[in-house]
């Protein structure tokens, strides 16, 4: 197979830490290009964009985020200027179709725990949605209540929750071998991979921070009548029900919130930590 090496990209993966050791080393020079069997030098890139996400060699999620928020307040922009109508139907059309839609592709992978990240997400739906006539007095929480909008926040976790579905039915492949359990009371839960105590403080936040992890975590918040549907419909609108029984209260700046949002919080707060271990 002929490969067209002109368009390949060199990214290598290391920590802050692995970085300040390997400086010293008299071979670096080496890894940090790539020669392919014609010939041809790669030199080593930051940033690299692979299917509509971009990943970072700091195994950070943030510039994608970044450079994905920008983008949604471009068009967010060429909205307000070109459409005049601020009526809650056209806003609202407008708004889930060509904004929304930009930010959350692909979501459950990038879904993002830093609060900047989360802030500088929500903002997106927070100043479009108050340029939406008679909205503007209304705070933010307020107005995804008026609008009948979930946070993007919501939204992600939904997302994730919804993939497990999949995975555990056979719709999506389980690549991250995900394990399940039964149990006679609590229904189908996510047996989440352990973490061995002697693990560093990067690892650990990499670990929380994982898909398999979090979205095993958020699975077992489930109560049975929801993880045991089988149909993808159903499953769904048992799920809506589920969310909307708990408070959607986004980090906002200016805002106090009780916890940070995550289902995970509200669940624990009603006492069912266990659940979701």
């Amino acid at each position: 197979m002929m490969l067209h090496e002109d368009k390949f990209e060199f990214l290598s993966y290391r920590t802050p830490a692995s970085e300040t050791i390997a400086e010293a080393l008299p071979f670096m020079a080496e890894v940090n290009n790539y020669t392919t069997s014609n010939g041809t030098t790669l030199e080593k890139s930051s940033l690299v964009r692979d299917v509509g996400v971009n990943m970072s060699e700091d195994l950070s999620w943030s510039p994608h985020i970044n450079l994905m928020v920008d983008q949604a307040n471009q068009i967010a922009s060429w909205v307000l200027g070109v459409f005049k109508d601020r009526t809650k139907p056209v806003m609202m059309q407008l708004y889930k179709s060509l904004i929304r839609s930009r930010a959350e592709y692909c979501c459950p992978l990038w879904n993002p725990t830093k609060i900047a990240d989360i802030h500088a997400i929500e903002s997106i739906q927070r100043n479009f949605t108050r340029r939406i006539s008679g909205m503007k007095i209304m705070n933010y929480w307020d107005r995804l209540k008026e609008l009948n909008l979930s946070s993007l926040q919501r939204r992600r976790e939904r997302y994730m929750i919804i993939h497990v579905w999949k995975i555990l039915h056979g719709v999506c492949p389980n690549d991250i071998k995900m394990v399940f359990k039964e149990n006679s009371r609590l229904g189908t839960k996510v047996v989440v991979p352990p973490l061995t105590k002697t693990a560093t403080a990067l690892a650990k936040t990499l670990y929380d921070n994982s898909f398999g992890v979090k979205a095993g975590r958020l699975w077992n918040t489930l109560p049975r009548d929801v993880n045991t549907q089988c149909q993808l419909e159903c499953f769904k609108a048992k799920l809506g029900s589920y969310l909307d029984s708990f408070p959607d209260t986004p980090p906002t700046p200016g805002y106090t919130a009780s916890n940070q949002n995550s289902l995970i919080d509200w669940f624990s707060q009603r006492g069912g930590p266990q659940m979701a271990r």
